[in-house]
């Protein structure tokens, strides 16, 4: 089975308000199996004009399975916390 990436570019406009989006997505995170690879750290540029503010990287065992974190009433409820505190740029890779 081929493993799968969520990968987001976030930038947070409201970064006390984004704290509940962190709560709620963690707990959307641990019910539908996600490993945690990167969320937040320091960044660095290395080529090209791409700078991002906030990565984060998230691996399931399969798309499908990203797909039902995506979906969940879990991560629904996340999503509606982080209305209009942060700008989000996400894609579902799949990987090796």
């Amino acid at each position: 089975m081929t493993s799968a990436y969520v990968i987001a570019n976030v930038d947070v406009k409201n970064p006390q308000q984004y704290e509940e989006y962190k709560r709620l997505s963690t707990i959307a995170m641990k019910t539908h199996g996600a490993e945690v690879c990167i969320r937040g750290g320091q960044v660095d540029v290395l080529e090209g004009d791409w700078s991002p503010s906030r990565l984060v990287m998230l691996k399931f065992p399969s798309t499908d399975q990203a797909r039902k974190f995506y979906a969940s009433a879990e991560y629904s409820a996340a999503r509606k916390a982080r209305e209009g505190t942060a700008v989000v740029r996400m894609v579902l890779v799949e990987g090796v």
